[in-house]
């Protein structure tokens, strides 16, 4: 897989078990990427860092020094801001061309747009007062308050300041001209595909042989990297394949990055009613909580989560892919006889016909299970079942 975070794991992880624990996670991102890792691993998870993009700040202040001194010459009627990230690069790009205070008294009588709350916060450090700010985080809702509050002639005139963020998207521009505005473009990155792709590679790779369980995606143009390799690595398919079975979940900061997933025919994506790193953070932990599984086999408590079994709140034992698969294959409908040759197809797919790999799979698996083992029955020439109690 990509980079691997390996989780210390003690007795039994302090007694309380993570709701992330045996789940593993893949993170696209590289800014904050850390950050994130730890809000994952303190919930249990371990995580794969597979980035799909590289946040490259502008090495040639010219083409900013330029837009700030046309905004410091001709002060702007609205400024859109679209990443918190961008308006600092802004303004601190801005204070090295002693420019710092002249852009901040042009911005200031400016009525101020905001895509979401990350972007509003860094204006109000920044000292800018915010007019109106996307709910949902969405480009196209400034559009549509934009038009809105120029018909209701909100606006004292159509200079507009729009920062850009590292996007090669020129959507969001084009419509404000189309409404009519003289649009300063404010250029602070941009964002590009990691100089070495292969733990992105790796992690595609995961997701199509469903050894991960999720992928978390911060940013738009993560999302469309993470598909554009995938095609270029023959995975795209079988992705998408594994995103829409269920096997691996896409977890999407907010509705943007959900948007971009879906149009590479991602059906569903977990969320955050907020469009925050910790709010996606939990938001994924809330859903994998609610997919423990107990059971009682051979008389014992056994519980299911992830990779990890719990045999009468014991130490967490951690299963191999093969093995979790025949275990929770079971365990969906206990006492249920299930033919070796379906295991086969379900768990090992078309690339294996030998039966035998399953028996394997059942007599390690019962080994794992210790005690409770018993509880994995075989029926004599037809298949496997849980004996639950």
């Amino acid at each position: 897989m990509g980079n691997v975070r390996e989780t210390p794991l003690g007795h039994p992880l302090d007694m309380t078990l993570g709701p992330l624990a045996g789940y593993t996670i893949g993170v696209t991102a590289d800014r904050r990427w850390e950050e994130q890792a730890e809000l994952l691993e303190r919930r249990g998870a371990r995580v794969v860092h597979g980035p799909t993009i590289r946040t490259l700040a502008l090495g040639d202040e010219e083409v900013l020094g330029d837009a700030i001194a046309q905004l410091v010459e001709r002060p702007p009627d609205v400024v859109v801001l679209i990443t918190a990230l961008g308006l600092r690069g802004w303004f601190a790009t801005a204070e090295s061309l002693n420019q710092g205070e002249a852009l901040l008294q042009a911005l200031l009588p400016a009525r101020v747009y905001a895509r979401g709350p990350k972007a509003a916060g860094a204006a109000m450090t920044a000292g800018l007062e915010v007019a109106w700010k996307a709910p949902n985080a969405r480009g196209i809702e400034i559009l549509d308050q934009l038009a809105h509050d120029l018909e209701a002639g909100l606006l004292p005139g159509r200079r507009l300041a729009l920062q850009l963020d590292g996007s090669t998207d020129t959507y969001m521009q084009d419509a404000l001209r189309d409404l009519g505005f003289d649009v300063v473009l404010v250029p602070i990155y941009r964002w590009m595909l990691p100089l070495d792709v292969t733990p992105a590679v790796r992690l595609m790779q995961s997701v199509a042989d469903c050894s991960v369980d999720a992928v978390t995606f911060t940013a738009g143009a993560a999302v469309a990297n993470f598909f554009a390799l995938a095609k270029e690595q023959g995975l795209f398919e079988p992705v998408v394949a594994s995103f829409n079975s269920g096997a691996v979940d896409a977890i999407c900061v907010g509705p943007v990055c959900a948007a971009r997933a879906r149009s590479f025919g991602v059906n569903d994506a977990i969320e955050p009613m907020h469009p925050r790193l910790g709010a996606m953070v939990q938001a994924c932990a809330s859903v994998f909580s609610e997919r423990s599984q107990g059971l009682r086999l051979g008389g014992h408590d056994v519980r299911l989560q992830g990779r990890f079994v719990l045999v009468d709140d014991g130490d967490p034992i951690s299963l191999s892919d093969r093995e979790r698969g025949v275990l929770h294959a079971l365990a969906e409908r206990p006492g249920v006889v299930h033919p070796k040759a379906s295991l086969l197809a379900a768990i090992w797919g078309d690339g294996e016909s030998d039966e035998h790999v399953v028996e394997v799979t059942v007599g390690r698996l019962r080994q794992r299970l210790g005690p409770a083992g018993v509880g994995v029955e075989t029926v004599v020439r037809r298949g496997y079942r849980l004996s639950a109690d």
